[in-house]
């Protein structure tokens, strides 16, 4: 254990991407999955284009993107302070700082310095859980990750729409059993929608889904095969593998 003389928590050094990624994360509270991994995978983002990553936590996302994709610049937000100091730390030790960064900010009350219609494509990984439907975690960062607060899942749709240039994608990962919410926020505002389910493994049901979608665009909404994550051992699947061991991106 080691104590981080930017943000007032103790935190441990992991990795993402085989390694490729180093990862500070406060031992207490939200501990990165890979969630973020394939949310990061699942964004069309091309060398020169400019991403938001909405409520990116210690920027976990973020610096998966940045290291599959040359030359984006991505910028993250988050509320909790902690978390963006920490997550700037992050973007020093993998040396992305001249193109990534993360400002303290709340979506209902964005900085002026984001400008609407101004990325390429907008990413984010929302609370799973409505308030009332679980029991919050007792401590309050990671409550605040999986439970909706003040924001629910329409406000950080109606934002990263907000955000996004005309054409543009937005990327989320979610519950799939919130499939039909999260899309019924999207119609008539987007389309060339994709739905992407994360497959636990062979038989097994879905409990998590990437949607992807276009601002200002009117294709039809597609279903695709998706990724089965584990095979009968237990273990990733192979093409998990490449995603979260090895960067590659996924097709959606």
């Amino acid at each position: 254990m080691r104590t981080d003389l930017a943000a007032d928590l103790p935190y441990s050094e992991d990795a993402l991407l085989g390694g490729r990624i180093k990862l500070r994360q406060p031992l207490q509270g939200f501990r990165v999955a890979i969630d973020p991994v394939l949310l990061a995978a699942a964004v069309p983002a091309t060398p020169g284009d400019t991403v938001l990553d909405v409520g990116c936590g210690i920027g976990a996302a973020s610096l998966c993107l940045a290291r599959r994709v040359e030359d984006c610049r991505i910028t993250g937000i988050e509320a909790q302070r902690d978390l963006v100091r920490l997550a700037n730390d992050n973007v020093a030790l993998n040396q992305f700082s001249e193109r990534v960064v993360v400002m303290a900010g709340d979506l209902l009350r964005p900085p002026p310095r984001l400008e609407p219609g101004s990325f390429s494509h907008v990413m984010a990984n929302p609370p799973f859980l409505e308030p009332g439907t679980a029991t919050p975690p007792p401590d309050g960062s990671k409550a605040a990750a999986v439970i909706e607060g003040e924001a629910d899942l329409a406000a950080w749709i109606r934002f990263a729409l907000a955000m996004v240039r005309s054409k543009g994608s937005i990327t989320l990962i979610h519950r799939a059993d919130r499939m039909e919410k999260l899309l019924a926020q999207l119609s008539g505002r987007a389309g060339e929608i994709v739905v992407f389910p994360l497959w636990a493994g062979p038989q097994k049901p879905a409990s998590r889904i990437i949607v992807r979608a276009r601002k200002d665009i009117a294709t039809p909404t597609r279903l695709t095969a998706g990724l089965v994550l584990h095979g009968p051992d237990g273990r990733y699947t192979p093409m998990a593998e490449d995603v979260l061991r090895h960067g590659a991106a996924l097709n959606l």
